[in-house]
């Protein structure tokens, strides 16, 4: 059967795979910025010839020039066709600089380029069905993972998610045992051990360098009511706790009903658990939109290969949805499911017996 072909799409789809590759190619120019520090060391300078940014970057001018003009054509840097000088404007350095502030997008670039960067391996991955280990990732990947996610938190962890949960800020201030389960670099146990100093934090992740990292941070945050170890989350040691939280992770784990089971049966009988997960609807129509897009690519590289490389291998993905995430809850033991906060990337799930 000879099908008829509507060359008005194929031009339409062809201008959107340009756009894309041009997006591309965008996203890897801010990477290399961000490692020269280029955005942060223009931030503030106003317009600025190409000798100027060459002085104030220290980089060979001839390089700089193309390079600005492939991020001034993104948007990302201000050209000013007039004078031929460069600007980054205060909203630019809001996305492209100020490591930290929460619109600062380099952690997510940072993340992509190191997924390009292992695509033999996501190419065999993907290939064979086979899972692939969190360990086999480069280190570039946790720290951007760390980049992208601490600021967000940051942000909302400590003023919006947790006043939003049932009694559990008052417990936090009077002092409470906290379990942080894959808590990564350890972002999300600092901010709780700051936040709450009559707490005492006990932060857990299976990755070994990823503990190392979240322990040299509390050395540098200067907190001493944080605690870090190499555990799994279904038999992580202690009991008793009055909070669990699990910051975007539950999907990762091969057994994420049988680490919500060993939740629940460490929380305390009044105990909360905050699960934080990746913003998707219930069904893959509802997630067909760009944050969709992002979520179920890195599902693909990331979230699925891990969980299929553990026990059980359940492959929950980026994309489960809140009625999924509470069936996969329920069948733990937890009765009661409900969201307590959202924001355009995650939701908030308040989790008790």
């Amino acid at each position: 059967m000879v099908q008829q072909i509507d060359m008005n799409k194929v031009e339409e789809l062809a201008g959107k795979v340009i756009g894309d590759v041009a997006g591309a190619m965008s996203l890897f120019m801010a990477y290399m910025g961000d490692k020269a520090g280029v955005f942060d060391k223009l931030d503030g300078q106003g317009r600025v010839s190409l000798e100027k940014a060459a002085e104030l970057t220290g980089l060979n001018p001839k390089y700089l020039h193309q390079w600005l003009g492939s991020v001034c054509a993104a948007g990302y840097i201000t050209y000013h066709a007039e004078d031929d000088s460069f600007e980054i404007t205060p909203e630019q350095a809001l996305i492209m600089g100020r490591e930290g502030q929460p619109a600062c997008m380099q952690g997510f670039i940072e993340l992509l380029v190191a997924q390009y960067a292992a695509h033999e391996k996501a190419v065999e991955t993907f290939q064979t069905g086979e899972g692939r280990g969190w360990d086999q990732h480069l280190p570039c990947c946790f720290n951007g993972i760390d980049r992208f996610f601490r600021p967000g938190y940051e942000a909302n962890l400590v003023e919006e998610w947790i006043p939003a949960l049932s009694g559990v800020e008052a417990k936090l201030r009077d002092g409470a045992s906290i379990v942080d389960i894959g808590c990564g670099h350890g972002s999300s146990s600092i901010l709780l051990a700051k936040a709450f100093p009559n707490s005492t934090v006990y932060g857990i992740d299976f990755h070994e360098p990823s503990i190392e990292a979240a322990r040299q941070q509390a050395r540098e945050a200067g907190v001493d009511n944080v605690k870090f170890d190499v555990a799994r989350a279904q038999d992580y040691s202690g009991e008793g706790y009055d909070f669990a939280c699990i910051f975007d992770a539950l999907h990762d784990m091969g057994d994420p009903v049988g680490a919500a089971r060993h939740i629940r049966e460490t929380l305390k009988e009044d105990g909360t658990l905050m699960l934080v997960e990746p913003m998707a609807g219930d069904t893959m129509a509802e997630n067909m939109h760009p944050l969709g897009q992002i979520f179920y690519a890195g599902s693909t590289l990331m979230c699925t290969p891990a969980s299929l490389a553990q026990e059980v291998g359940l492959g929950l993905g980026a994309q489960a949805g809140q009625k999924r995430l509470t069936e996969v809850l329920n069948e733990a033991g937890f009765a009661n499911v409900k969201r307590a906060a959202e924001t355009p990337t995650n939701m908030v799930l308040e989790v008790t017996n």
